[in-house]
C-alpha cells in the first residue's frame, strides 16, 4: 500500500533523487537552527543596542549595527530553512 503522507510526485522518484531531496530538507531543517539561534541573539542584542542608541554620539552606533545584520541573518535563514523543508511532515533529530 502506497504512503499516502508522501506527495504525489515524490512517490516516483529515484534513490538518488531521494537521496538528493533528503539532504535539501536537511540543509533547510540546518538553517531554521540557525534562524532560531540568530534569533536569540538580536533578542539579546536588542538590551545594548537602544542603549547604544541612546547614548553614543552621531552615527558610531556599532551594537544598533550589529543588531540589525543579526535580526537580517535570522530573516534570511529563516526564509531558507522554510523553502528548503518544503513538502516535508516529518520532525528531524539531530
Amino acid at each position: 500500500m502506497a504512503n499516502t503522507l508522501i506527495p504525489i510526485e515524490e512517490r516516483i522518484l529515484t534513490p538518488n533523487e531521494v537521496a538528493r531531496l533528503d539532504r535539501r530538507r536537511r540543509r533547510g531543517q540546518l538553517f531554521l537552527v540557525i534562524c532560531f539561534q540568530t534569533l536569540i541573539i538580536s533578542c539579546l542584542l536588542l538590551l545594548w543596542s537602544g542603549q547604544d542608541a541612546t547614548y553614543s554620539p552621531g552615527w558610531h552606533r556599532p551594537m544598533v549595527f550589529w543588531n540589525a545584520i543579526t535580526f537580517t541573518l535570522s530573516a534570511f535563514f529563516g526564509i531558507t530553512g522554510i523553502s528548503l523543508r518544503r513538502g516535508s511532515n516529518e520532525f528531524f533529530s539531530y
